[in-house]
């Protein structure tokens, strides 16, 4: 027999709670005070992916030096050929507004003895354009937008409630593929973590910022959370994903080994005149790229994986001996205090760095307005691939980027509104059926897939790729998801299980993403295709 089902109905459905989520269900809560607007999160509000971006947000705010064309520039040439360049130059233009709205939130940004931003300069950047607050600028913005929120009455926050999967026709018994016309979003079974039950929750419109998915990796810098909910559900409702090859390591996390998630130290020491080093001392970065410690990413992960290959070495160092000590402590606090908890005085020591799962490039496709191919179902932040990033993101242009397609989303809603609260719902969505599953008995079974995908993702999937790694690895991937989706079937519904099932969906589209383009392009480094192709292209999943 199957349960009851609760049943919630919201005007608006917020799924995630980093700077994305909160913009829009801000903006929307306001333009709409009699609607409802609901915000769910798998932990608790402040758990996110937001919180963790140490360096800062990028954006022409010194005109003087700086200019849209070069921040365009810089963005086009990061991302390797594949970005679109009119979401680049939406995104440049419009987000000085946007910036200029968080500080009016109450975000602090950093400033000079004159009283103007201290900008900061990162990798792939022409000039200093880099906003922060010390080397918790994710953070401070987050905080912000928790405490507006707060202060907004049509706002709900649930925490500790994990979505199972989006609801469409599928689930009123119609079949569904990716040439169905006109798939439709109702909203979303979500798990119920303080009542351990499954719950369904109607809205009108439904807004993905769900995050990245860098736990599919043994190192990254994300949080625990960051396992491909939003991207995994989309594509199992046979939403469009793209570009999911593109996974961005970050150059420089602390090398601590056995520790998850990796303690990211920022791109902006080395902007701030950090120097990157092997084990014998040496200077290496000028061997790879003519703008040194400051090339792009994906320049910068390489030449550390090829240092380490050749030297035989888990890690290389980054040196800031010869910094400012009381500038680097008043810049980057937490990173000199995480460093001195492990006995490394950075004034006098290397600080031991290492490559890390840090940002997914690609994602749910959207449009110029952060709508995806399901109707009623807009994405952004980074779970959503809108074009900007292209094959590698320049440093800083997330939170940007996030805050950009909130408010277009936004803006879209608006100009739909009475469409859309005209809109009469009339189908009933059905219970979830719990028959014939058990409470799941051992752990072990989830826990150990787990740590299978994290190593066959780092094993054959890293910075540096082969056609034999990836036959393997979509080999094993094959394997993991048939023993885990009949787990699925017949067991109750937990957070781990579906965590698993999202993450191993989220490699195979990485797999399949990565096997699919038969050539090097951005943070795709394929050593059977080491050069790229004259065809520039998307890879739709």
């Amino acid at each position: 027999m199957n349960n009851k089902t609760n049943q919630m109905q919201t005007d608006f459905l917020v799924i995630g709670s980093g700077i994305a989520g909160l913009t829009f269900a801000l903006k929307v809560a306001n333009h709409f005070p009699d609607k409802k607007i609901t915000v769910i999160t798998k932990t608790n509000s402040d758990e996110t992916n937001t919180k963790y971006a140490q360096g800062g947000i990028a954006g022409v705010i010194d005109e003087t030096n700086d200019s849209f064309e070069k921040h365009i520039e810089d963005t086009l040439i990061a991302g390797d050929g594949l970005c679109n360049k009119e979401i680049v130059e939406i995104v440049v233009k419009e987000g000085p507004a946007r910036i200029k709205e968080i500080i009016n939130y109450g975000a602090r940004f950093d400033k000079n003895e004159k009283g103007d931003f201290a900008l900061g300069k990162e990798g792939g950047h022409s000039e200093f354009r880099i906003l922060h607050h010390k080397d918790v600028t994710g953070k401070e913005m987050e905080r912000a937008l928790l405490q507006a929120v707060t202060n907004t009455k049509n706002i709900n926050i649930i925490n500790h409630c994990f979505v199972v999967d989006i609801i469409t026709q599928h689930h009123l018994g119609y079949l569904v593929t990716k040439s169905t016309v006109d798939i439709t979003c109702y909203g979303v079974y979500v798990l119920n973590l303080n009542t351990n039950l499954i719950e369904k929750i109607e809205s009108k419109i439904t807004l993905l910022a769900t995050g990245g998915c860098g736990q599919a990796y043994r190192a990254t810098t994300n949080p625990k959370i960051a396992t491909g909910d939003g991207i995994a559900m989309v594509y199992r409702a046979k939403g469009r994903i793209e570009n999911m090859e593109f996974i961005q390591f970050h150059p420089t996390a602390l090398y601590e080994p056995g520790i998850s998630p990796s303690f990211l130290i920022t791109e902006a020491v080395r902007g701030d005149g950090g120097i990157l080093r092997n084990k014998k001392g040496e200077a290496f970065m000028e061997k790879y790229d003519s703008r040194k410690d400051l090339a792009p990413r994906d320049i910068v992960a390489r030449a550390i994986d090829n240092e380490m290959k050749f030297e035989g070495t888990e890690h290389v160092f980054l040196d800031c001996t010869h910094l400012p000590k009381e500038k680097f402590v008043n810049h980057f606090p937490n990173i000199y205090q995480k460093c001195l908890s492990i006995g490394i005085d950075v004034a006098k020591s290397y600080i031991p760095v290492a490559p890390a799962a840090h940002y997914s490039c690609g994602g749910v496709k959207t449009n110029a307005f952060a709508q995806t191919s399901i109707k009623n179902l807009y994405a952004c932040g980074e779970c959503a691939s809108t074009g900007l990033h292209g094959a590698n993101r320049l440093a800083s242009n997330s939170l940007l980027e996030a805050m950009v397609f909130a408010h277009r989303a936004f803006e879209n809603i608006v100009e739909n509104a009475s469409e859309i609260f005209e809109r009469k719902n009339i189908i009933i969505i059905p219970d979830w059926n719990t028959k014939g599953t058990i409470e799941p008995r051992e752990m072990i079974l989830i826990t150990q897939s787990f740590k299978e995908l994290q190593q066959i993702m780092s094993d054959y999937v890293g910075i540096v790729r082969t056609d034999v790694r990836l036959a393997r690895a979509m080999k094993r991937l094959d394997l993991l998801f048939e023993e885990t989706e009949q787990l699925y079937r017949s067991t109750k519904v937990s957070p781990q299980l579906c965590e698993l099932r999202n993450l191993i969906t989220t490699g195979y589209l990485i797999v399949k993403g990565a096997d699919f383009r038969k050539e090097s392009r951005g943070l795709h480094y394929n050593t059977d295709h080491p050069c790229k192709s004259d065809i520039i292209q998307n890879t739709i999943l």
